[in-house]
């Protein structure tokens, strides 16, 4: 702590704040990057300090997210939109995965993300061997893995069913979809999506390739601005569990 409130010239008490919200950061030989949270931890030869002091971040208060199910290897949460999925150099305290892991005490693995923007249900693993057999299932298409559904409103009257199978970043992509309902007082369409591959931001990019954008999109698209902020949420996830061999089914209304 010393050490820190010498070279910035912040307050001791501002120090111990970032360091607990993930701001501050030890590089030791042989053991990598990570983060540092205790003032008191002793410091070696050769460890190398580093702060990412970001008032405004560090003043935020995350929005709450809701645990839908503890499956003791991992967890399924509701992540309201505004809230990471994981943190940044910056601080971690806004992260789903910092949550978690302060409410449950237990470790906690990344095993898929949902945009800041976004909400609905995520995936939290809490073992390494939860975290590889889960990001496996992640990574294969929808038939041999996870079965992801969204519930999602874009500009536009779209097709009552359809496939979008344009490929994003070089590799192959598919999205399927079906009209819920016509919102004509704001000529939305209010559609449920399965994806069936996951590449990045696919939803978005895919539903802003046919002239459809989801509203509140701030980055793909044009004409889809939305006071609500992003119309995207994730409501389904069904897989095969590798852990408990039996089917898993999580659903939001």
């Amino acid at each position: 702590m010393a050490v820190l409130a010498a070279a910035s010239s912040l307050p001791k008490m501002r120090l111990k704040d970032a360091m607990s919200k993930g701001a501050v950061w030890l590089k030791r030989k042989g053991k990598g990057n990570h983060r540092l949270r205790r003032a008191t931890a002793e410091l070696q030869t050769g460890d190398e300090l580093s702060l990412h002091y970001n008032a405004e971040i560090l003043a935020l208060t995350p929005p709450a997210p809701e645990l839908i199910a503890d499956e003791k290897q991992y967890s399924i949460w509701n992540k309201p939109a505004g809230l990471l999925a994981q943190g940044t150099l910056e601080g971690d305290h806004c992260s789903l995965l910092r949550i978690a892991e302060q409410q449950l005490h237990r470790e906690v693995f990344l095993v898929h993300r949902l945009d800041r923007g976004a909400e609905g249900l995520m995936l939290i693993a809490h073992t390494g061997k939860a975290a590889a057999a889960l990001s496996a299932l992640f990574a294969q298409e929808a038939k041999q893995g996870i079965r992801k559904i969204y519930r999602v409103e874009v500009r536009g009257k779209v097709e009552p069913q359809g496939e979008i199978p344009a490929p994003l970043d070089g590799k192959t992509a598919l999205t399927r979809y079906r009209l819920l309902e016509y919102l004509a007082e704001r000529d939305s369409s209010l559609v449920e999506v399965e994806l069936v591959t996951g590449r990045k931001h696919q939803i978005r990019r895919h539903f802003a390739g046919i002239g459809h954008p989801v509203l509140g999109d701030p980055q793909y698209g044009s004409d889809n601005k939305d006071s609500r902020g992003l119309q995207l949420r994730a409501v389904g996830l069904y897989f095969d569990c590798p852990l408990v061999k039996h089917q898993q089914s999580y659903c939001l209304p």
